[in-house]
């Protein structure tokens, strides 16, 4: 085989490899929808699924706001410390060939900086131990009569639309999550 061909054969398969790599990881399965609008648990491709953002419509029952709760805690304050440190470096040079090989060898010093972080006391700061969540409760959900009461977590801005808006107003949006 000449060498022009394994060059072609060579970059070939390295596009058929770079294609490979780009292309969309397309799922074997898709989340199966129970009855009340959520998704099932299901699994794409060995990883869980999580299920795609979808609209809901309904009628406006009830809003509901959960404040942060955060907490004050400690960890360990790291600062950042560099000493001068050395290391030998070994050099070879090759002359010549065949018979006529020489190799000449020579160590030299090399400076650097070596820095590493340590603890040096401790620091306070704020946790979070339960995040913000905004609500809206509907009934009639996506024109379903019989699908009353659910929840949905919702974006702070859709929430403020939907304390505005009186009760039993339709109202159409996408949730973050379902439940609440």
């Amino acid at each position: 085989m000449s060498a022009t061909r394994r060059a072609t054969a060579a970059a070939t398969a390295l596009l058929i490899a770079a294609l490979g790599a780009c292309s969309p990881n397309t799922p074997t399965r898709t989340p199966a929808r129970t009855g009340d609008g959520t998704h099932a648990r299901s699994t794409v491709n060995g990883a869980p699924a999580t299920p795609s953002p979808h609209t809901v419509t309904g009628l406006r029952d009830a809003v509901r706001h959960t404040p942060a709760v955060t907490t004050t805690a400690t960890r360990p304050h790291l600062v950042r410390r560099c000493t001068t440190a050395t290391r030998q470096l070994t050099h070879t040079r090759r002359t010549g060939s065949a018979k006529r090989r020489s190799v000449r060898t020579w160590h030299t010093t090399e400076h650097y900086q070596r820095c590493r972080k340590i603890r040096r006391g401790t620091e306070t700061y704020r946790r979070t131990t339960r995040p913000e969540h905004w609500c809206v409760r509907l009934d009639a959900v996506d024109g379903h009569h019989t699908r009353n009461d659910l929840w949905y977590q919702v974006t702070r801005t859709t929430y403020a639309d939907a304390l505005r808006a009186p009760d039993h107003t339709r109202l159409k949006f996408t949730p973050r999550h379902t439940g609440c």
